[in-house]
């Protein structure tokens, strides 16, 4: 059951309901949505429902009709994220698991854990234990297959999973794994269940080849009764009579679990297929329908792997499945980040920040505003992060080392550059660190009794609303006023509670004010996509770089930018975007803004910035990333 407490009760009133439900035995999980506390319990409760309604403080019960309880989104509105290491697996960012089926010697372990990190995976799997269909079969190298797993994390950072196959392993697993496996064949094994749940690890649970779907999430309730929210439910294919693969896989169980369940979902697309070729299509359909990650079968020589070599992807075809998947990310609203690890280590850094915290970023607005969702989609949970009043604010608190860093949006696909932005890397001593481009969807937002037929004006950006000018011309005598930003237009809406107003602006806005969604997919182009730019005081990592940006002026005379340019193209460095800016005080003289596909600090192309350098008058690198 679910008790909503009243507004304004008190700490007495709060512990005097908690040890009521304690004496009934019950479980209780407490949460907090919006202005409301609630308390979950799950047990054997022998009272009747309404003596818990009697207790001081308590504004009503309500009952949980779901056989399964702690894991219902009932129970736990907000979507759960699983931490493991680094990594959080369930959140915005794509989470991708990838390694053999088996681990067969130390060699074939860090040789595919390498190729799997350079493909962009954040997780490392290698089965050590390995229930069989045949007794015959390969059965892994037992614990040390477990020992080889904690020498790929000592030298490469990947975390790793294996499954667990008997309660007998719990000590194993404690001391060698981070993330514990309980298989398709073993999801019913309530003893299993219960002892995964005892160690405190999270827990991958895969879905029985013939469950249903509220099987597996009565499984997972084995899990968490025993204090360990920590899981994450696996779809790996179940048995049908279709022979043309190895399983079917259920994508529809993705939407299924997203609206049942507070869990996150992956795909593993190896075990559902069987086939080398079908599992890169599944893995892109899976993102599509909505799937946290996935969990991917890879072999550097799967002709001679001991275990699934039929299923399992070469390095080469990972690595552009995983491009492919960077791609699709942003459609469905999530990121496939291929600096994350990188960029975990380097958020724990003192040099991210020159004094304060580094673990704060800001971005200009107000929360739930779209450069909100692209710092929470950058950072995760690992860095608070916090509206300012205005972008200059945003470079002036990264340079006082208020703040390790700071999100402004640079360019949108429809309306073109933020040109204060890039006059403002300009004038501050600041690093580029870091990119994320966002999809814009535009939602119109008013209150819940908001008729369209009855709307005389709309608030907005002035970027939004340009990006939305199909949809407002056709509507007729709309006034368009001007916003700080999106989610500022959404709050004063609120404010005003004048019904004949409206916002546009992120659907998470709306949910963030209690207002309603008037219509949904407004832009005028569907692929609408802003890129967005993290800014530190200095270089924060020494991972790989990718990208570089930098800002130069030229002599006023012909060819001169010709010139710059020749060098890139002469040393095979791929420029991809040069757009020019006014300089200050200068009129009709100009600054050259390139992005190029090149790492311009690095020691390699030292004299290529030598020779750049002698070309130009004026030459500033923004950062490489």
């Amino acid at each position: 059951m679910i008790l909503v407490l009243k507004q304004g009760i008190s700490e007495e009133e709060k512990d005097q309901v908690r040890s009521t439900l304690r004496a009934e035995g019950c479980i209780i999980r407490e949460m907090a949505t919006g202005d409301e506390t609630i308390f979950g319990a799950v047990g054997q409760i022998s009272r009747d429902l309404r003596f818990f309604e009697q207790l001081p403080g308590v504004a009503k019960v309500i009952p949980v009709s779901r056989p399964y309880k702690l894991v219902s989104r009932e129970m736990h509105p907000e979507d759960t994220v699983v931490q493991i290491g680094d990594v959080e697996l369930g959140g915005p960012r794509i989470v991708v698991i990838a390694g053999p089926c088996a681990v067969e010697s130390r060699e074939q372990a860090m040789t595919i854990a390498r190729k799997v990190k350079d493909g962009g995976a954040v997780l490392f799997r290698g089965g050590a234990f390995k229930p069989r269909t045949s007794p015959y079969s390969f059965q892994g190298l037992g614990e040390e297959g477990l020992k080889i797993l904690a020498a790929v994390r000592e030298e490469t950072g990947l975390r790793v999973a294996t499954e667990m196959t008997s309660p007998a392993q719990a000590d194993v697993m404690m001391k060698y794994v981070d993330l514990v496996q309980i298989g398709a064949r073993n999801m019913q094994n309530f003893e299993l269940l219960r002892s995964a749940g005892r160690i405190g690890k999270p827990v991958l649970l895969k879905r029985g080849l013939s469950a249903t779907v509220e099987e597996w999430l009565m499984s997972a309730e084995y899990i968490l009764s025993e204090g360990n929210d920590q899981v994450i439910l696996c779809e790996r294919g179940i048995r049908t009579f279709e022979r043309y693969t190895r399983n079917t896989l259920d994508l529809t169980a993705i939407p299924i679990i997203k609206k049942l369940t507070h869990l996150p979902v992956v795909i593993d697309p190896s075990h559902a297929t069987g086939i080398r070729e079908k599992v890169s299509p599944m893995a892109r359909a899976a993102i599509a329908a909505g799937a946290d990650g996935l969990l991917i079968e890879v072999h550097h020589d799967p002709a001679n792997a001991l275990s699934d070599g039929p299923q399992s992807l070469y390095p080469e075809q990972f690595k552009q499945l995983m491009r492919d998947l960077y791609v699709i990310a942003p459609v469905v609203g999530k990121q496939l980040d291929f600096g994350y690890l990188e960029k975990a280590t380097a958020i724990r850094l003192p040099a991210a920040a020159k004094k304060g915290s580094p673990k704060r970023a800001v971005f200009a607005g107000e929360m739930r505003a779209f450069a909100h969702k692209a710092a929470s989609q950058f950072f995760g949970s690992e860095v608070k992060i916090e509206p300012v009043s205005s972008f200059r604010h945003v470079f002036q608190e990264v340079k006082d080392g208020n703040s390790g860093f700071g999100v402004v949006p640079l360019e949108n696909s429809l309306t073109g550059s933020i040109h204060e932005n890039y006059d403002l890397l300009l004038e501050y001593d600041i690093k580029i660190v870091g990119e994320i481009t966002l999809r814009i969807v535009h939602a119109l937002i008013g209150h819940p009794e908001t008729k369209l037929e009855e709307v005389t004006r709309v608030i907005s950006h002035p970027q939004a609303l340009e990006q939305c000018r199909d949809f407002l011309e056709s509507q007729q005598g709309w006034e368009l006023v001007a916003a700080r930003d999106t989610a500022t237009a959404v709050r004063r809406i609120k404010e005003k509670g004048n019904t004949g107003e409206v916002a546009i602006a992120a659907k998470e806005a709306a949910a963030l004010f209690g207002l309603k969604i008037l219509k949904e997919g407004i832009e005028t182009n569907a692929r609408n996509y802003t890129r967005f730019v993290v800014i530190a005081g200095d270089r924060v990592s020494n991972g790989p770089k990718t990208k570089s940006s930098l800002v130069y002026a030229t002599s006023n005379k012909p060819g001169a930018l010709f010139d710059t340019l020749k060098i890139f193209a002469e040393n095979g460095i791929n420029l991809v975007k040069l757009e020019s800016r006014p300089i200050h005080g200068k009129p009709w003289e100009y600054m050259f803004y390139v992005d190029l596909e090149a790492d311009v600090e690095s020691t390699e192309l030292r004299g290529v910035m030598d020779e750049l350098s002698a070309k130009t008058e004026f030459l500033k690198v923004l950062g490489s990333y």
